[in-house]
């Protein structure tokens, strides 16, 4: 809990920002809209039917659609002006968010304004108001109660769809419930959610007030109302105002091993005396597209993961010509520098319980492939669609009942539940040991090396401080550590948290700071 209340200021502040943001674009788009749209059937269908279908995609596919698309506007915009868009973090997630808060905003100031009664409009027209004046200063002021009834249901979704965009880089809310999630601290969880919802409850308080204010006229709620609405986002942009020294960027893909490897490099850029900010739960493509266009400084990554997602390579040369390929094709194409390997692999593997295992006989894939039609295999949300199970698949004929996607964390607990038979498991996971998992085989080597490689971004290419800051790491870290390192974080009994233990594994590996 104390730990929760430490991150607060962090987590809260872009989070204001963020909602506030998103909120104030909405209202600028959609009440010119809806002014239109109210005189115009043939545009009220239609933009009420654009906003509606926007509402129809999942929040956190919108949030992931727009990364690819100002990804590629960026690097459209580096080659003509010589700069690019920042497509990580906020921009793509204020413009999912304000697309989201458009369509409550539109319909209430649509229907409010077309709920004025005729008879008014008529005697507005009759001494000598001209339309701008009757919108202005009849049809607004008592279609206003329902249009911040809509302002209002804006606000709410918005603070609350805002948690989703952890996945996309952009620090807020939802940092505590995805990797309290991932990490099973359901404190965090629990934090997250009522921090989201007091944010939400106190917003839509200091909107009331202002409905109820307009209604019934009461200039004091109106004052009160937007004190408080101005008052808490200025809290929340005024961190942006101060000025720090140079910051680093360090990235972390959606599991326990990544957050314990970006706090162990986040402490030893501290070390030297520079400020550290993280993107934590990235996606595994995003966080490669992420380095490679500069939006953060670096992070760690899997040969396996490289060679067959971003190199494309289907072929399986040695671990050391693999990582000599990765070392040079990064450079020569994307301008990434590979600083180094930790020292240990993570590959996937196929895991299954010892006692499960053992009753049908299997101790390799080729084994699992005669039963598995009987089977039901767990995967991490990404495994079945990544280049690696296909060439299981294709490699041993693979085909099971029933594929089941979970959370990496509740992937074990499936396992062990009997929801899942198989999972994909994680090499260097300290809870296969914990729960006594069988590792199947694979005579064919249809799985690549997956060897941890610290990545650095083309910017930082000749950046000498952060090389000195993490080149120790490079070398020093076994997976026994790294399996003892995850185990505090994933196990069951004497939770640790992924700071505590990033600094038992930089005692383990003996690396001093400075």
């Amino acid at each position: 809990m104390f730990d929760a209340w430490r991150l607060l200021p962090t987590y809260l502040t872009p989070h204001i920002v963020l909602c506030a943001t998103a909120l104030a674009l909405g209202l600028l788009v959609s009440l010119p809209l809806a002014a239109l749209a109210a005189e115009r059937p043939w545009l009220r269908r239609l933009v009420l039917a654009i906003a509606s279908l926007i509402q129809t995609i999942p929040g956190l596919a919108l949030l992931a659609l727009f990364y690819p698309l100002l990804l590629a506007l960026s690097t459209l915009t580096a080659r003509l002006f010589g700069f690019g868009i920042p497509a990580l973090g906020f921009l793509p997630t204020l413009i999912a968010l304000t697309l989201y808060a458009m369509l409550p905003i539109l319909r209430n100031s649509v229907v409010g304004l077309n709920g004025v009664s005729p008879a008014i409009v008529e005697a507005a027209e009759g001494v000598g108001m001209t339309p701008q004046q009757i919108l202005t200063r009849v049809k607004a002021p008592l279609a206003t109660p329902v249009i911040m009834a809509g302002v209002r249901t804006a606000a709410v979704w918005t603070i609350g769809a805002a948690t989703l965009s952890t996945p996309v880089g952009q620090t807020s809310l939802g940092n505590y419930i995805f990797t309290g999630l991932q990490t099973e601290n359901w404190v965090s969880v629990l934090f997250g959610c009522i921090a989201a919802a007091g944010l939400a409850l106190i917003t839509d308080f200091c909107l009331g007030l202002v409905e109820t204010g307009a209604s019934e006229r009461s200039r004091k709620r109106v004052v009160f109302g937007i004190a408080g609405l101005a008052l808490g986002t200025l809290a929340g942009f005024t961190p942006l105002l101060s000025n720090e020294a140079e910051t680093y960027v360090i990235g972390a893909k959606s599991f326990s091993e990544q957050f314990i490897l970006a706090n162990l490099m986040g402490d030893r850029l501290k070390a030297e005396g520079v400020g550290v900010t993280r993107k934590d739960g990235l996606g595994s493509a995003i966080a490669f597209r992420a380095l490679a266009h500069n939006d953060i400084d670096a992070y760690v990554d899997y040969s396996g993961t490289l060679w067959r997602n971003v190199i494309g390579r289907t072929d399986m040369p040695s671990r050391e010509e693999m990582q000599a390929e990765i070392v040079r094709w990064m450079k020569a194409e994307q301008g990434v520098t590979v600083l180094g390997a930790l020292g240990f692999e993570n590959a996937y593997v196929l895991a299954m319980k010892r006692e499960r295992a053992q009753a049908l006989n299997v101790t390799s894939i080729a084994d699992l492939a005669r039963v598995a039609p009987q089977l039901t295999i767990g995967d991490d949300l990404e495994f079945l669609g990544r280049p690696e199970w296909r060439s299981l698949r294709n490699a041993y004929g693979l085909s099971f009942r029933t594929r089941r996607s979970f959370n990496p964390t509740i992937m074990y607990h499936a396992l062990e539940a009997g929801e899942a038979d198989v999972i994909s498991a994680f090499s260097s996971d300290g809870r296969i040991a914990a729960l006594d998992l069988l590792v199947l085989a694979d005579p064919k080597h249809a799985i690549p090396s997956y060897d941890a490689l610290i990545l650095i971004a083309p910017k930082r290419a000749a950046d000498a401080r952060l090389k000195r800051a993490l080149a120790p790491l490079v070398g020093s870290v076994p997976v026994e550590a790294m399996r003892a390192a995850n185990l505090l974080v994933d196990g069951d009994t004497d939770k640790a948290s992924p700071e505590e233990a990033a600094r038992a594994l930089a005692k383990a590996v003996h690396l001093q700071s400075r």
